[in-house]
């Protein structure tokens, strides 16, 4: 069975140079790592957060989580907006189908192709009925890190915003970037990832203060396909399309697992 060939070489450690993978005990729809925290929501929408070995049940129900230094925020089907305060999720004024955190104390999103975002201010205040701002453009899919925020439309184009900030979250332009994904996400350090339509993954390389865009797509040559990933702290995070999920380590000392047998069994 080629996913298990491809489980196999993940495994052996030969997958992608550069990167060790383990398979992660669950299943999961979506999953987003910030602020040296992950979280994620199943099938059933049902959020869970990574305490180091296994994953926690949180209460609630949502479709999109993200967590960041804007905090933890989420969506559920209705497209109503949570954020978690004190421990326990309250919900804000305002509709989303996806969320993102990942900003410089900023808070971004998307509805229906519609885009708004949060000021640093909005975003840590503890009210509920909260201001968002309304972006030029459409988008599927946005995500922000520390050279700016990165999005895909309904035709799978991808756009950098420039000079967006904590206290002008709107920014003023989109650039349009080579290349087609499904989505791209950015790490809180400004890593870029993204998505393809046949699920293989790509990092942006070349990015920096000086040229947040970067200079070209560089494909990470892990066997999928895939479904979603997000970046933080040297750990990449994949979920493929049946919602096995990955821990990729960009390391070349952390200890490989060798036992697929589990991850055969499909």
């Amino acid at each position: 069975m080629k996913l298990c060939a491809c489980l196999i070489l993940i495994f052996l450690g030969v997958a992608a140079a550069g990167l060790q993978c383990t398979l992660v005990p669950g299943w999961l729809k979506q999953i987003d790592a910030g602020a040296g925290q992950v979280y994620g929501v199943s099938d059933g929408d049902n959020i869970f957060r990574w305490n180091g070995n296994n994953w926690e049940n949180i209460p609630g129900k949502l479709i999109h989580v993200s967590v960041g230094p804007s905090g933890v925020w989420g969506t559920n089907i209705k497209s109503n907006i949570y954020k978690m305060q004190d421990g326990n999720w309250v919900q804000v004024v305002g509709g989303l189908m996806q969320v993102d955190a990942g900003g410089s104390g900023h808070l971004v999103g998307v509805n229906q192709n519609n885009i708004y975002c949060l000021n640093q201010d909005a975003t840590f205040s503890r009210g509920s009925d909260l201001s968002f701002n309304h972006v030029d453009g459409e988008l599927k899919y946005y995500s922000c890190g520390r050279y700016g925020c990165w999005g895909v439309n309904s035709k799978n184009e991808i756009f950098h915003r420039l000079n967006v900030s904590p206290t002008n979250c709107k920014g003023k332009e989109w650039k349009h970037v080579d290349g087609s994904m499904v989505m791209v996400e950015v790490s809180t350090d400004g890593a870029v990832y993204g998505i393809n339509t046949v699920g293989q993954i790509y990092k942006r390389k070349g990015i920096s203060s000086s040229n947040p865009i970067g200079t070209a797509w560089s494909l990470v040559n892990i066997c999928g396909p895939f479904k979603h990933l997000s970046y933080d702290e040297g750990i990449l995070w994949l979920i493929n399309k049946d919602g096995n999920i990955f821990k990729c380590e960009d390391t070349d000392s952390c200890k490989m697992r060798r036992d697929v047998s589990s991850a055969c069994e499909m």
